[in-house]
């Protein structure tokens, strides 16, 4: 069985985006809520998570979260959108 990667995005109380990969996403996103995945989730409480894909490597996952944290807001909220609807 191959193993499975994802990057995700997290929307904050504060209506903050936080992007981040993982090979487990509700462990992950378990981990944010109680505090213990991120600094940056720990200052922004996590609301929900609004945004997983999926991939077939850690890199191709890797490369995918460093393109996404350098989108603007505005891009990130379409990407949102797009994949929500």
């Amino acid at each position: 069985m191959d193993k499975k990667y994802f990057v995700y995005i997290i929307l904050t109380v504060n209506n903050k985006l936080y992007c981040g990969y993982t090979d487990d996403v509700e462990r992950r996103y378990k981990l944010h809520v109680d505090g213990k995945g991120a600094k940056f989730t720990r200052a922004n409480k996590p609301l929900k998570l609004v945004y997983t894909k999926e991939f077939n490597s850690k890199q191709d996952a890797q490369k995918e979260e460093y393109r996404i944290k350098h989108l603007s807001r505005k891009e990130k909220d379409a990407l949102i959108i797009n994949i929500s609807n």
